[in-house]
Parts: C-alpha cells; sequence; structure tokens
C-alpha cells in the first residue's frame, strides 16, 4: 500500500528543526522540503524523465519561495515533464526572476543553494557561518562590482582581531570560491579575494588558546545541561579527563578498555606517532564509560554512528557540531584546545612534566627522551585523577555562581 503524504502547513514548516544530517520532508506531487544542517529550509521537485530518476531540482529557499507558490511552480513543472521536456530551464528562469542577484547578499545566496547542495553538512556549516557571521554584515549589500580586495582585507583583519586567524583564511577561500562563480556567471569581471594572498592572511602557525578555570567550567556545565545526546555529553567530558585527541576517542573501540584495571590502550595503529598509547583513567572517566557500555548500540565501537547498525564510528566533525550547537559564553575555541588546556593547569600545578608529556602521547625531546625509557605509569595515573578532580571543581563552582 502506497504511503500516504501529508500536505505541509506553514505551522508545521516553522517546527521543522535542523538534525545532524539534511532530510526531506514531503508535500505530495513531487514537492519536497530538504532542512539542512544549517537550518536552511529548501524547496525541491522529485521527477522522472524518459522512465528515469532525474537530480532534485531545486525551486528555492522556503524564505523566498512561499508554500503556495512552491506548489504552483511544482504543478507548472510536471505539465512540462508530462510533455517529455526537462523543467530545468525553466526552474533557473523562475529563480532569476524571483529576485535580483546584483548585491553580496543576493548573489551568495543563490550560489549556496545551487552550488553547495552536493557539498557535506559541515562544509555548508562552515560557509553559512562564514556568510552571515562575517560575510554580509560587511560587504552583503554592496554590488558585487563594487567589492575590492581591500573589502576581504578587512573581513579578514576584523576576524583576525578576534583571535581566530584560521577563520579568516577560511572566510578569503568562501569569498573567492563565491567570486570565482560569479565570474564564470559574467556578474563580476575580476575576483577581489584572488588578490589578498593567503599566507598574508594567516599561517599555519600553532595557536595558543587555554581555557580558564571558569570557563572549563562554562564548557562542560553548558554541555551536560543542553539537550544534545547523553553519549555525545559523555564523549566531550571524556575528551577532557583523558587529554586525547578527537580521532582517538571517537574511532575508540571497546576491545581496548580494560575497566577494571582502568586503562585504555589506544594501538599504534590510530596513534598520531604510530605508537601504543596507555591512558590511565581516572575514577570519573570508568564511570562514564561503564554508562555508555550500559547504552551501547555496538559490539565494537565506544561512540558508534547513529547511520547503520553500529558498524562504524559517528564521523569526526559530530563533536564539533554539537558544541556549536550550543550558545556558549566563551570566547573562540576548538576542542584540540582541551589538550592544550589540560597541558597548561597541570603544568601550573607543579606536577611532572615528562609525565604530563607521556599523558599527552607527546614525545620527550632530545637526549633526556633517547635514554629515559620510564613510562611513568604511577605518576601519569595519578595525573589524569587531578585534573579530573580539578575539572569536577570547576563545574562545581559555575554551578554554584549561578544558583546564587
Amino acid at each position: 500500500m502506497p504511503k500516504i503524504v501529508v500536505p505541509l502547513t506553514d505551522i508545521r514548516i516553522k517546527s521543522l528543526k535542523p538534525k545532524e544530517a539534511r532530510y526531506f520532508v514531503a508535500d505530495g506531487n513531487g514537492l519536497v522540503l530538504e532542512v539542512m544542517t544549517s537550518g536552511s529550509k529548501i524547496w525541491r521537485f522529485r521527477h522522472s524523465l524518459h522512465g528515469r530518476r532525474q537530480p532534485l531540482l531545486t525551486i528555492g529557499d522556503y524564505s523566498a519561495v512561499s508554500l503556495q507558490d512552491a506548489r504552483e511552480r511544482t504543478r507548472k513543472y510536471a505539465e512540462i515533464v508530462a510533455k517529455g521536456v526537462s523543467p530545468v530551464a525553466d526552474a533557473k528562469k523562475d529563480r532569476g526572476a524571483l529576485k535580483r542577484l546584483d548585491t553580496v547578499k543576493m548573489f551568495a545566496e543563490e550560489w549556496y543553494l545551487i552550488e553547495l547542495a552536493t557539498k557535506s553538512p559541515e562544509y555548508q556549516r562552515t560557509v553559512r557561518r562564514v556568510l552571515e557571521k562575517d560575510v554580509y554584515p560587511a560587504i552583503g549589500n554592496k554590488p558585487l562590482e563594487d567589492v575590492t580586495p581591500g573589502d576581504v582585507l578587512a573581513i579578514c583583519d576584523e576576524i583576525k582581531k578576534r583571535g581566530a586567524p584560521k577563520m579568516a583564511l577560511t572566510t578569503r577561500n568562501v569569498i573567492k570560491r563565491l567570486f570565482e562563480y560569479a565570474v564564470a556567471r559574467q556578474l563580476a569581471t575580476i575576483n577581489p579575494a584572488q588578490a589578498v594572498v593567503a599566507r598574508f592572511v594567516a599561517t599555519q602557525s600553532s595557536r595558543t588558546r587555554v581555557l580558564s578555570p571558569e570557563e572549563i567550567g562554562t564548557v562542560l556545565r553548558s554541555i551536560h545541561t543542553s539537550d544534545i545526546r547523553r553519549t555525545h555529553k559523555l564523549a566531550l567530558h571524556l575528551l577532557v579527563l583523558t587529554m586525547t585527541r578527537k580521532s582517538e576517542l571517537t574511532e575508540a573501540e571497546w576491545s581496548e578498555f580494560f575497566l577494571d584495571e582502568a586503562v585504555w590502550r589506544i594501538p599504534a595503529a590510530r596513534m598520531k606517532k604510530s605508537r601504543e598509547h596507555w591512558v590511565y583513567l581516572p575514577t570519573q572517566a570508568v564511570s562514564m564509560l561503564r554508562e555508555l557500555q550500559s547504552l551501547a548500540a555496538s559490539e565494537r565501537y565506544v561512540f558508534p554512528s547513529s547511520y547503520g547498525r553500529g558498524d562504524k564510528p559517528i564521523a569526526k566533525s559530530t563533536l564539533n557540531q554539537a558544541v556549536r550547537a550550543l550558545s556558549l559564553d566563551v570566547q573562540h575555541f576548538v576542542l584540540h584546545d582541551f589538550r592544550r588546556t589540560a597541558s597548561t593547569h597541570l603544568h601550573e600545578m607543579g606536577l611532572s612534566s615528562d609525565a604530563i608529556e607521556k599523558a599527552l602521547a607527546h614525545e620527550i625531546k632530545g637526549i633526556k627522551g633517547v635514554y629515559n625509557r620510564a613510562q611513568y605509569a604511577d605518576e601519569r595515573r595519578r595525573i589524569l585523577q587531578v585534573w579530573a578532580d580539578f575539572v569536577d571543581g570547576q563545574i562545581a563552582n559555575v554551578a554554584s555562581q549561578i544558583a546564587h
């Protein structure tokens, strides 16, 4: 029996929330609404021509094309298809008639809709953030032809002032791709971002971001009081406590854990330096892992993907997406900063530098590293317990401040 499609309403459309992956909601007669991970909602038309399924046809963004208009266009395109003709040209004409593309924002929205439809959800989200946070406020209302290399450089400089040089470089690259498309469409004659040399925007120099004790408490309390999945909350907390790299945690397998001994043995194949690494788990981490065992959806992976049957781990971007979804009152940081943060605070506590470096799976440099074969097991176990207790203290401090 064919599935009954319940027609959409504006109330239902507005209630649709973004998920980890984009998804479709059908209205009927080939009209579907695609809800992007960024929150954007785009009308598409499903159809077959000469017995073959065709790529989805873009009608337009819900913010610009009403439900009634989308249905009317669907009816028109269906009539064209019934005559054995592709409706692609008509759809492009309709989108062009919808709005003039003579400003950066107008053109960028069309570019995003058409060119990024097949890109990954993570890339779409990054581009959307770049456009709305930095590009539109600065040059969104400017005609394409009036944008200069100086405008692009000014945007990048403002981003660097926030302490985010890599985001400045990402923004320059997004503008560059946007104008490549504009030049190809003959709506611009030059690419202003092309003249802004990448190495003058940002280099690959190491980051120096370290979270303060209060920021540690704020981040983790925000994570645990949010509505993100329990397994993701535990993953983010474990990332802090174990001082491991993100991929080492997200790809972890149950066979690596010996919880009775409070040890996690990460095989060499999964380590950056191709050497086996042991993590001496604090009591808090063991408790979290036992909870994860009770929630286990996979016999193999600690953090299995929700897509499939637990035969692969969550995507590398999953934890980043979970953090971005939170409204954190913390200046720009990335998850990798947790490792630097742990190292900095542990050193300030006067704990063994060599043991801290070993706990981070860092190589001890020089002659000392060559001749010192000790793995500092007892000291590393103490260090991670001290760190876990310190983190607990910061969460409690923030909770207490909020309560009062």
